[in-house]
């Protein structure tokens, strides 16, 4: 099942958002702070987030900003909710990563409209996560140190990867994955988990825009099979 964020002081409007975005298919944690929020988008994946930024306890410009730095949810819809506050908010709250900012009043059926708007950008993103069985000849670096190593399954987001030795849970490494015939995709990324002692799943941060593409065409006719 699809899952929401919803960081809101408010709990009516909080009720409001969990009632429709049920009704559209998807389960929703709420919670009324933004440092834990903050916490909690480093260590689980959503599908979307909903901020209010006019609750006096959640700063919605910093919490976008720490969410488009998490790992998991670097590129989540966010909708930031708000009060008209000064000049310049709007482009504020875009520029630190805001999918949507929509002013307050909003009802029910304005919300409904939203949830349905930003399915879009769920589905790119479910799919950017979505992981295909697929074994490919990787090289993966850390420090000094490189082992050659099989792909369990990959993502254009990330790979969990089987080799001789794992590196530990937040390493940084360099990986090439070789898509033959082609050159190797070159990219780097973060240990984030080890599964047993050959197995580690890698989440991709830096791929250049021609190795994420190509990355995409390889797996899309996978994901779509």
């Amino acid at each position: 099942m699809k899952s929401a964020l919803i960081v809101d002081g408010e709990p009516p409007m909080g009720e409001i958002l969990q009632e429709v975005l049920k009704s559209e298919g998807l389960d929703s944690v709420t919670l009324a702070r933004g440092p834990e929020a903050a916490d909690y988008v480093r260590a689980r994946k959503f599908d979307v987030v909903f901020v209010d930024s006019s609750s006096p306890v959640s700063d919605g410009i910093d919490l976008t900003r720490k969410i488009r730095g998490s790992g998991y949810n670097n590129r989540t819809p966010i909708v930031m909710i708000t009060t008209p506050k000064y000049a310049g908010f709007l482009t504020e709250g875009f520029a630190a990563g805001a999918s949507f900012v929509v002013y307050k009043p909003i009802d029910r059926a304005r919300l409904l409209r939203l949830v349905r708007v930003t399915q879009g950008a769920i589905e790119n993103e479910i799919r950017r996560f979505r992981r295909v069985v697929v074994k490919v000849k990787a090289l993966v670096k850390s420090g000094d140190h490189e082992v050659e190593a099989a792909t369990i399954d990959l993502s254009l987001n990330g790979a969990l990867v089987r080799a001789r030795r794992v590196f530990p849970c937040g390493s940084s490494v360099k990986i090439n994955l070789f898509l033959a015939p082609l050159a190797p995709i070159v990219g780097y990324g973060s240990v984030m988990r080890t599964v047993s002692e050959d197995q580690m799943g890698i989440q991709f941060d830096g791929l250049s825009l021609s190795d994420s593409a190509r990355l995409q065409d390889f797996l899309l006719p996978l994901i779509a099979a």
